[in-house]
């Protein structure tokens, strides 16, 4: 209740009620109105701006904005994971994959090669964190990148692998006879003895004495170019071509196991010792080409011989005695 104010009235020697005016009544009151309008107003503003009161759609903003923060940091870490995996599948694909099949390394910085042009990132501009989220899309194109490139240089190896497998089945690496089966080595590549001349002769292969008869394997993976009699000198023998310029002959032969353009494995019987064309007793004539140039075959005998029988063999192929043909 407001209080009751006097004034002392001289005239007639009395104190008066003062009775406010209506005007300054509504003045008051509307100044009140104002100063608690103002003061609710710039108490508001306050309080929106600062973390004192948010609404609970602020709040869940802002849980989903922390949850978005731990997981770019979780990615972050991952991130890391797959380029330390990474760069240590690189390294080995460098320096022991194309390594041994002898292919060129990939420089690095093509493996770590950016991306030129235009902005690729523009539409991620604008944004609180975009500079974060910049970074972490541009570390992700490159990561994809070098998956991309190793995974072609892979494909690469895989392929070559592939190559290597049939190169080295196809190289004429066994000996033709089994050693069981051989009577004796009896002349090797190089000068020799003719059996019907006596004159001193280029011999271009390797001469294994076996009874007639004795099987014949092939030395290595091919195909079967000739099995015939057309051919001076050898009487019935086969070639096989073994691929990557490689080819091998075996001549004298009594009986044919195999027809022209047959494929066949190494290790595949293909024929038995005889004496046919120019020979002088039951034998095998062995030659081994690369390139269309004759080529010692005693270099290739790692698929069958241990390392004593491989010497003796090399003992008796170097004695300038005489061939057999």
């Amino acid at each position: 209740m407001s209080k009751v104010k006097y004034y002392y009235d001289p005239d007639t020697l009395s104190y008066r009620k003062i009775e406010p005016k209506k005007s300054r009544r509504f003045r008051n009151i509307a100044l009140f109105f104002l100063g608690s309008f103002l003061f609710g107003f710039l108490g508001l503003i306050l309080l929106l701006n600062t973390n004192l009161v948010n609404t609970p759609r602020e709040l869940s903003l802002a849980r989903e904005v922390k949850n978005y923060e731990l997981q770019f940091e979780l990615l972050g870490k991952k991130m890391e994971q797959i380029e330390n995996v990474l760069a240590n599948i690189e390294d080995r694909d460098n320096n022991i994959y194309r390594l041994y099949f002898e292919a060129n390394p990939i420089p690095e910085e093509q493996r770590r090669a950016g991306f030129g042009g235009v902005n690729r990132y523009k539409s991620l501009e604008g944004f609180n964190n975009s500079e974060m989220i910049i970074a972490t899309t541009k570390r992700l194109d490159i990561i994809q990148k070098q998956m991309v490139i190793q995974s072609k240089s892979l494909d690469e190896i895989t392929k070559l692998a592939e190559e290597k497998e049939k190169l080295l089945a196809a190289i004429p690496a066994i000996q033709p006879i089994k050693n069981e089966d051989l009577t004796r080595m009896a002349s090797g590549y190089g000068w020799r003895s003719d059996p019907f001349t006596k004159a001193r002769k280029m011999h271009w292969g390797m001469d294994f004495t076996s009874p007639k008869g004795t099987p014949i394997y092939a030395s290595g993976d091919g195909t079967i170019t000739r099995a015939d009699n057309n051919a001076s000198g050898y009487g019935k023998h086969i070639r096989i071509d073994h691929g990557y310029g490689y080819m091998s002959l075996y001549g004298h032969l009594s009986q044919y196991n195999v027809k022209a353009r047959q494929k066949v494995k190494r290790g595949d019987l293909i024929g038995f010792v005889g004496s046919t064309g120019r020979s002088e007793a039951p034998h095998l004539h062995y030659e081994v080409w690369k390139d269309d140039e004759r080529i010692n075959p005693i270099n290739f005998y790692y698929g069958s011989l241990t390392a004593e029988e491989f010497e003796n063999m090399l003992k008796y192929a170097n004695q300038e005695n005489q061939s057999l043909d």
